[in-house]
């Protein structure tokens, strides 16, 4: 692995601090700082070159990530034991900076399947959904008699992907929890990437089947079946009776064909976990610079986590569309202030053990790295979770920052694409859609190279800038959407990480 030809980095002339691009020994001059450190700094962590009083705000990327909880001489780390958090001002400024997005022609290309009603697929598999915890083990039980030679005769199934989760009964009937529950579920039983679906239930569960297809428009036919455990006998009969309905689904599905389609079809939702302090300076920005090239052909981007773009939210209402759309994140913004109130947290709870280990200090410093995923161009429009998306263009919806919780709610609202950065190391996948891993430095990528797809590292050691990474990562996208199996999808990940938002009181 190549070193990094500099030993720190500077974000923005006006920042207080640079981030080591190695472990800099005590005593060390940079020179183009001017500055000598006063203390081993770990790579990825912020030293100052300035002086900073207590009370003062600490600024990185130009933006505040925080302030000076004790006095800081130049030269010391900047972290957890001398900046917190503080209240101040952002500057919405809607619409101010949005501006017309260039379209670029022709537009780029996959190989995807097309559907009959005029979705479009990256992937060709079969789902079984339970709508309570209680029908879960059958699910897994049907999902397992295809394993192994069960689709050996339908080399155009890519499998039976069973979903299964922890809620569905013990709840509201009415409430936003059930709501939530089931926005997600319609919202996977109509994607693209899933040729048929099979649902199943206990038969008592509050989420009643009936409900959910009503309440969502969904309605039985030869690719969605529906069953109970308790209509059908019990747990041997039902295993039985699921693998007959599926079976029955297979010879069709088994029919399709890829074909040459537009990028404009194509919607990745946009993922950070473990994170670190190289995450805003390569693997985020070059994310970014890859849905700039997306956007630009006519696809979609899905933004979210919420709590992770948290003190960095006035980047993204300045290019809003709209007054309306600016609204609605600083809505979602408000409603998780007032929910992690009523739950005794803090939305500084985030960044976690990992992220702080690895260099990030506050939400504030986290968030402004992760708005970065997002490119430059507009943002149209804003969605709550897993609602679907419909708008072309930079979106954002409204998650959790856990995430498989995130990914879950982007997948039901349509994404048929992942594309997910780590600096600590994250081995996430998401079946129905196929998840492309970034990592954000060389020593994370040569450490897990089987799970990392994509090598961001290469922009610190000075052997490729953000824009080629970007091609690079946009070229991913196409090959990824076309049948190219991804880092995750080889070592099987993305059924066990369905994981719908809970919210309410579990009764």
């Amino acid at each position: 692995m190549q070193e990094p030809k500099t030993l720190v980095v500077r974000l923005h002339p006006l920042d207080d601090v640079v981030i080591a691009c190695q472990e800099v020994p005590l005593g060390t001059w940079l020179e183009t700082e001017a500055v000598r450190v006063r203390q081993v700094i770990p790579a990825g962590h912020k030293i100052a070159v300035r002086e900073i009083k207590p009370g003062e705000a600490v600024r990185r990327y130009n933006q505040i990530i925080g302030f000076a909880t004790q006095p800081v001489a130049a030269g010391e780390a900047v972290h957890v034991h001398n900046l917190g958090m503080g209240d101040f001002e952002r500057d919405y400024a809607f619409c101010a900076d949005a501006k017309p997005t260039v379209p670029i022609s022709p537009e780029a290309t996959f190989q995807g399947i097309r559907r009959a009603n005029g979705q479009v697929a990256t992937r060709n598999y079969i789902g079984i959904l339970s709508t309570v915890n209680c029908s879960a083990t059958v699910s897994k039980k049907i999902a397992a008699a295809f394993e192994g030679a069960g689709l050996r005769d339908y080399p155009n199934i890519d499998g039976i992907v069973p979903l299964t989760h922890g809620t569905g009964c013990g709840m509201d009937d009415r409430g936003e929890g059930i709501q939530v529950l089931r926005r997600t579920l319609a919202g996977y039983a109509r994607h693209a990437n899933f040729g048929g679906v099979l649902v199943i239930g206990l038969g008592c569960e509050v989420n009643q089947i009936e409900a959910l297809l009503v309440s969502h428009g969904l309605t039985r036919g030869p690719f969605l079946a529906t069953m109970t455990i308790q209509e059908s006998g019990g747990t041997v009969k039902a295993v039985n009776r699921g693998i007959e309905l599926i079976r029955q689904m297979l010879p069709q599905l088994n029919s399709v064909h890829r074909e040459e389609i537009s990028a404009r079809h194509l919607v990745v939702g946009l993922q950070c976990g473990g994170s670190d302090g190289y995450s805003g300076v390569t693997a985020n920005p070059a994310l970014g610079s890859a849905v700039d090239l997306l956007v630009r052909h006519g696809g979609t981007a899905i933004l979210s986590e919420t709590p992770e773009i948290y003190g960095a939210e006035h980047l993204l209402t300045r290019r809003a569309v709209s007054k309306e759309v600016a609204e609605k994140l600083v809505a979602r913004i408000k409603w998780w202030e007032a929910y992690t109130a009523r739950n005794n947290a803090e939305m500084n709870n985030n960044p976690s053990p990992g992220n702080k280990a690895g260099g990030l200090t506050t939400i504030l410093e986290k968030s402004l790295g992760a708005v970065a995923k997002g490119g430059t161009t507009n943002l149209v429009d804003v969605y709550e979770y897993a609602q679907p998306v419909t708008a072309q263009g930079l979106v954002f919806m409204d998650t959790p920052g856990h995430d498989p919780v995130s990914a879950t709610g982007q997948v039901a609202g349509g994404a048929n694409l992942i594309c997910f950065t780590t600096g600590r190391g994250s081995v996430y996948g998401c079946k129905p859609a196929p998840s492309i891993k970034l990592a954000t430095n060389s020593a994370l990528y040569s450490r897990m190279t089987d799970d990392m797809d994509i090598n961001c590292g290469e922009v610190l050691d000075g052997n490729s800038s953000l824009e080629e990474k970007g091609r690079q990562i946009f070229q991913a996208m196409l090959k990824t959407a076309s049948g190219q199996p991804s880092r995750s999808e080889e070592h099987g990940f993305g059924a066990d990480e369905f994981q719908p938002w809970m919210l309410g009181a579990v009764m």
